[in-house]
């Protein structure tokens, strides 16, 4: 890997603290453009990434399109390679960006998938909670959908974290900000009897939610209970973690909270981030309206 590219990445992981998901991310998008210079330098060419020019950027754009990747992982891509220009062009390591006039490729505006309040509540209930591991599911399900988290962020959850008595939850979400989440009564009233029987491998695990072998639980395994719990209360969805918390901002809209507050409550940077579930609320009236009104 070229050296400016693994003195990024290092950038990342010690002065911003990247995951080593976000690094993993990085690695891989930049890899991909290492190899498509390569696979394109003229005879002669300098092949070093850093050497690129906004022509050949743009080339690069059409170059994974023309390899069928989604307008999103190509914008995704791009971010990348904005991200370790910004920081050649900081280093003095480059006179200009080439990034700047980058543009991405028009996405189509893709809605949430969600679930009814109707089809959460029968989920949770559906969830066996007579064994430990099934109050540990109750309780994080639970939690997913009371405070709207990340699956990421329940996962990442510490003993420390939790406030029971004030039903509130310190999370670090993306850029590993910190937030303070309500979670709510039936998630605390689920996290109560979940602790009782919490069984850590080692006494230094801190972890809230830990798999049958005293491990922290991964952000895969909760997928796979999630396809579990659904198939057993007969919910036909594809329904990630991550609708939780889709479902989670539309019902609060749907119920009336206003926007700025569930900006807050999911801890989006942009409100324009949040706004997307404006969009899924206005579907569900017209629907609703067409379904109900007698001239519809």
């Amino acid at each position: 890997m070229d050296a400016s590219i693994r003195a990024f990445l290092e950038h990342l992981k010690v002065e911003r603290r990247a995951s080593e998901h976000t690094l993993r991310s990085y690695e891989d998008d930049l890899a991909l453009f290492e190899q498509f210079l390569e696979e394109t330098r003229p005879a002669g060419g300098d092949p070093s990434p850093a050497s690129a020019d906004s022509r050949r950027l743009r080339r690069y754009s059409a170059w994974l399109s023309g390899r069928g990747y989604a307008a999103s992982t190509v914008a995704r891509r791009l971010a990348s390679l904005r991200s370790y220009f910004r920081h050649l062009r900081r280093n003095g390591e480059v006179d200009a960006d080439p990034t700047v006039a980058l543009r991405n490729p028009k996405q189509p505006r893709r809605l949430p998938k969600l679930l009814r309040v109707d089809e959460v509540v029968k989920l949770l209930d559906s969830i066996p909670v007579a064994d430990d591991l099934g109050r540990r599911d109750r309780a994080m399900f639970e939690t997913l959908y009371g405070g709207g988290l990340r699956v990421g962020e329940v996962v990442g959850l510490d003993l420390e974290d939790l406030d029971l008595d004030e039903e509130m939850a310190r999370v670090r979400g993306k850029g590993r900000r910190e937030r303070l989440c309500p979670i709510g009564p039936m998630a605390v009233h689920w996290i109560r009897l979940h602790l009782a029987s919490r069984r850590p491998r080692s006494a230094s695990e801190r972890g809230v939610f830990l798999n049958r072998y005293g491990d922290r639980l991964t952000a895969r395994s909760v997928g796979r209970l999630l396809e579990e719990h659904l198939a057993r209360a007969g919910i036909r969805s594809e329904a990630s973690p991550h609708t939780l918390r889709h479902s989670f901002a539309t019902h609060l809209l749907d119920r009336g909270a206003d926007l700025r507050s569930v900006q807050e409550l999911l801890g989006h940077r942009k409100l324009t981030t949040t706004q997307i579930y404006t969009h899924v609320t206005g579907e569900r009236m017209l629907e609703a309206y067409q379904d109900a009104h007698p001239r519809a």
